[in-house]
């Protein structure tokens, strides 16, 4: 049964149909005991079916641990979107209800080659000297999370200093207990308390430069 409806299939694809340069999808799965594992797989499948200028590659978690480790995927159902290189954009857990919208922006970013901030973000992510390390926890059901994911998906796009992973709260429970997520979108920034909600552009840059120092 396909995970995409034919009247979204149409949609998602005018939608791809944007793209200017090629797309890897890379999706680590494991065979047992993965939630939506499956699933995920599966849209990303039917996903990269709709356009040639995409390519899914699947790697099993355990088996291909060098690849993970290569990608510092540590956690499944994981999905990184690539183009020229590694921008390290993230999803933790699977994409799905107003998360799709985000896993299209973000392949649409990266055809792009273009984070698509303002000159201002642009210039101080430029001036980053210390890695920054974003995690942003949503549910599928939220409409304010994917927001506040493509905002930290944009700030890795543009900074080789910065990666941003969307983490499914639901799915990765510990992590949720860790850094105390009572709602979402929370952002959590190298393993500090960055924002609750989905915060502009300049007020989130502000709050992760100074964490990053």
């Amino acid at each position: 049964m396909a995970l995409i409806g034919e009247k979204d299939r149409i949609e998602v694809k005018k939608r791809l149909d944007g793209m200017k340069h090629p797309v890897r999808i890379i999706n680590f799965t494991q065979k047992f005991e993965c939630q939506f594992c499956k699933e995920t797989r599966g849209l990303l499948e039917e996903v990269a079916g709709l356009s040639d200028k995409i390519t899914l590659e699947v790697y099993d978690f355990e088996e291909h641990k060098a690849k993970a480790d290569e990608l510092k995927v540590d956690k499944i159902p994981a999905t990184a979107i690539l183009g020229d290189k590694d921008y390290g954009i993230r999803f933790y857990g699977i994409p799905s209800g107003y998360e799709f919208s985000t896993l299209l922006e973000a392949i649409l970013m990266v055809s792009k080659r273009d984070s698509g901030l303002s000159g201002e973000t642009r210039k101080k992510l430029a001036e980053l000297k210390n890695d920054l390390h974003l995690q942003v926890f949503i549910t599928p059901t939220c409409p304010y999370c994917p927001g506040a994911v493509h905002l930290a998906h944009q700030f890795a796009m543009e900074s080789d200093k910065v990666t941003a992973d969307m983490v499914e709260a639901i799915e990765f429970p510990y992590l949720s207990q860790e850094y105390n997520v009572r709602g979402v979108p929370k952002t959590v920034a190298n393993h500090q308390d960055a924002a609750e909600g989905a915060l502009p552009e300049q007020q989130l840059l502000l709050r992760v430069m100074a964490i990053a120092g």
